[in-house]
């Protein structure tokens, strides 16, 4: 019998499924972030951790959430870690009070008919958080965010430090008054960079800011964090989110991705935060040396 021809039919089958396997995984990742520490560290953890397992990666972070979102939906960005409070409320419209597990469910499934896959949650919630410097007299005593409530719907002037996003979101300041029953007054909104606010209440030209929990300012300041008394802000589990076509072409991505996102947490985050807002290290530096610790 005459092997040859079938014997070059599988040779070049198996070239031609090389051929593709090849293209697929030499094609360029671009990795998207936000515009604020947390996210360009963890733009850049992912960038560093993927070119390592030999991808080509091309990043593009500094980008407002809507905007990377949009990115991801329209195939300009094909991975970015987001926000599973953010994804529920912002993009899905979902209002329903729901634990970090079904948040995360919820968000897994709808994202999913759009062809955005949510992998492992990390435990790192970045979920809103009021804080006050001890000391301030405006705020002296608070220990709630009904307390800071109570202050505005007494007519006090507490000046409030936000993103330039939080008083437009939903699940920013326009769901927060709704909830606790109060107006905070334009005059005494001051929308800034967050490392500014931080800044600025630590000088006293603020008396509150609606920071973010993993923040790493909150410990080095020592600042206080009122309660949020009335459960309105959802989880916001760090997760990576891949778009699925890029995750089917790339395998590898689920498993390496979820090594690191089944290691962070809030004090992981705070930590490395700090070492860029506070100790002034760069992002490229935190990263790589995160990785390192984590022997990769």
């Amino acid at each position: 019998m005459n092997f040859a021809p079938k014997l070059a039919k599988t040779l070049l089958s198996a070239a031609a499924i090389a051929l593709v396997t090849t293209t697929a995984w030499a094609a360029t990742i671009t990795v998207g972030g936000k515009n604020f520490t947390e996210q360009l560290i963890i733009a850049e953890i992912t960038k560093q951790l993927l070119e390592s397992k030999g991808h080509t990666v091309d990043k593009k972070d500094g980008m407002g959430t809507k905007i990377v979102r949009a990115a991801l939906e329209n195939g300009e960005v094909d991975l970015y870690w987001e926000y599973t409070g953010t994804s529920l409320i912002t993009f899905n419209k979902v209002t329903e009070r729901l634990s970090p597990e079904e948040t995360y469910n919820r968000v897994k499934e709808l994202d999913g008919e759009k062809g955005l896959v949510w992998l492992a949650p990390s435990a790192a919630n970045n979920t809103y958080a009021y804080v006050v410097k001890p000391g301030n007299a405006k705020t002296e005593g608070m220990e709630t965010i009904s307390d800071l409530a109570k202050a505005y719907n007494d007519g006090k002037d507490i000046l409030m430090g936000t993103t330039a996003e939080f008083p437009k979101r939903p699940d920013g300041l326009i769901g927060l008054e709704k909830v606790y029953g109060f107006e905070t007054g334009r005059a005494n909104v001051r929308p800034m960079d967050l490392g500014l606010a931080y800044n600025a209440l630590a000088n006293g030209d603020l008396d509150t800011i609606a920071a973010q929990a993993t923040d790493g300012q909150i410990a080095a300041l020592g600042l206080k964090t009122l309660k949020d008394d009335k459960g309105f802000f959802p989880n916001y589990a760090l997760t990576p989110v891949v778009r699925k076509e890029v995750l089917d072409a790339n395998p590898d991505l689920k498993e390496t991705l979820e090594t690191v996102s089944k290691k962070l947490d809030d004090a992981t985050m705070q930590r490395l935060n700090s070492q860029v807002d506070v100790e002034k290290k760069t992002i490229e530096t935190v990263a790589a040396n995160y990785l390192k610790s984590l022997g990769m």
